[in-house]
């Protein structure tokens, strides 16, 4: 539980300079588009790039943390035994998801984008940067839903 909270911190800390770094980047667009006459070029892309990397690093925080949308319809009909396993199972499948989706897709889509050399039109950076979100969250994702099976 030390290695969970340790890595929570980390992720809390990244999300919140993201976030700042989005606000000021955002609020220099709004001035230079408005105040000045003269929008900044990479001001909307960037805001972009950023809001993609709060998504899906923040999709991987909220999992960790247990507060991830869900319906407990279902498991509200069961007795505790039950729905214990029915945890279980669902952080499997949450656990299969993201090492084929978010991991291997998100992996080879930034080993694609590295290759073929794409880079972001604005900003000149490497389009493999952005995407590297996915697999990074992915496991995130992975380690907090083990760690949620290992716990319970």
């Amino acid at each position: 539980m030390a290695l969970r909270k340790t890595i929570d911190k980390i992720l809390e800390r990244i999300l919140m300079t993201i976030m700042a770094i989005m606000v000021v980047n955002v609020l220099w667009q709004v001035f230079t588009r408005y105040i000045m006459g003269n929008p900044s070029s990479f001001t909307d892309e960037l805001a972009r790039y950023l809001m993609i990397w709060i998504g899906v690093l923040g999709a991987a925080y909220v999992s960790g943390k247990r507060l991830h949308v869900s319906i407990d319809f279902l498991p509200s009909k069961f007795n505790a035994v039950t729905q214990k396993k029915l945890a279980q199972v669902v952080n499997f499948i949450i656990i299969v998801f993201s090492i084929g989706a978010m991991v291997i897709g998100g992996g080879r889509l930034v080993y694609v984008s590295f290759i073929l050399g794409q880079q972001s039109p604005a900003l000149q950076i490497p389009l493999a940067v952005v995407y590297f979100a996915l697999p990074i969250s992915g496991i995130l994702i992975v380690f907090y839903k083990i760690s949620d099976i290992l716990n319970k």
